[in-house]
């Protein structure tokens, strides 16, 4: 069975049809909730950056047009939300023994897949912002390098060269550990 386009269900959700909204929010959780986490760190900070952005999906959705990919509209709102946070310069905290790590039953492999983890998580949080704003969207949100080039306000190919020197940095960055 075909299941329905994002645009339709959100033009389904902007007329009332709550069923749409739980469809859109059940299939965009987890990659939005890692694209936020990884822009800023910490697991509060990602929470309440990551309701805020639906907040603003329900607050806009008489706005939302369907000339873009509900994709693309979805991760501005998240981009400018966190951006605006750290405009704001709230200060954040991680708390002590947080991990993006999964629970596994096996300790020791476990142990290593969070050292690989970690040093991965520093090398991105190590990019140049842009760099790392255009890597984040192409893996977490899995968009194409035109609509990261719209979204980041470039043109295609520095989105490409920005995407391309983030991989060779973390090539470089995680070939030395």
């Amino acid at each position: 069975m075909h299941e329905p386009a994002d645009e339709k269900l959100m033009q389904a959700y902007a007329r009332g049809d709550m069923g749409a909204f739980e469809c859109l929010y059940e299939r965009h959780r987890g990659p939005l909730y890692r694209y936020i986490l990884r822009h800023v760190g910490d697991a509060a900070t990602a929470n309440d950056l990551y309701q805020g952005t639906w907040e603003r999906v329900i607050r806009f959705r008489g706005r939302y047009r369907p000339t873009a990919p509900f994709k693309a509209w979805l991760y501005r709102i998240a981009h400018n939300h966190v951006i605006d946070h750290f405009r704001s310069g709230r200060p954040t905290d991680p708390l002590e023994g947080e991990s993006w790590a999964a629970d596994g039953p096996d300790p020791e492999g476990q142990v290593m897949a969070d050292g690989r983890r970690q040093a991965l998580q520093r090398a991105v949080a190590g990019l140049p912002r842009e760099q790392r704003d255009a890597l984040l969207l192409r893996l977490e949100a899995g968009l194409d390098l035109d609509t990261i080039a719209k979204l980041t306000g470039v043109n295609r190919e520095t989105a490409k060269s920005r995407l391309r020197y983030a991989v060779d940095k973390l090539k470089r960055e995680l070939g030395r550990n």
